[in-house]
């Protein structure tokens, strides 16, 4: 699964999730419990430390990042600011 984050969303960043058969030279490739993660440079920065979870519960069900390095969230929680505004997002792809 590739994980990354693009400009945008209300709060600046964006999370995005999509499943991959393709990583490139530069990407960072994390695995644990059976499940291979694939990040791009540019986002690995913005998602240092960041864990990621799927729950299923009668309100929502999918993936959730709890991101230490977002200091402000929307209340949707997909997207995210950094304290500083530091980084730089992967550029949004059409």
């Amino acid at each position: 699964m590739r994980v990354f984050v693009v400009g945008g969303g209300c709060s600046g960043y964006q999370y995005g999730m999509a499943l991959t058969n393709e990583v490139d030279e530069e990407d960072v490739v994390v695995e644990q419990h059976g499940v291979k993660l694939v990040v791009d440079q540019d986002s690995a920065s913005l998602l240092e430390g960041a864990e990621i979870a799927y729950s299923e519960d009668i309100m929502k069900s999918g993936f959730t990042i709890h991101n230490p390095n977002a200091a402000k969230s929307c209340a949707c929680g997909s997207s995210f600011q950094t304290q500083d505004g530091s980084g730089h997002a992967k550029p949004r792809q059409h």
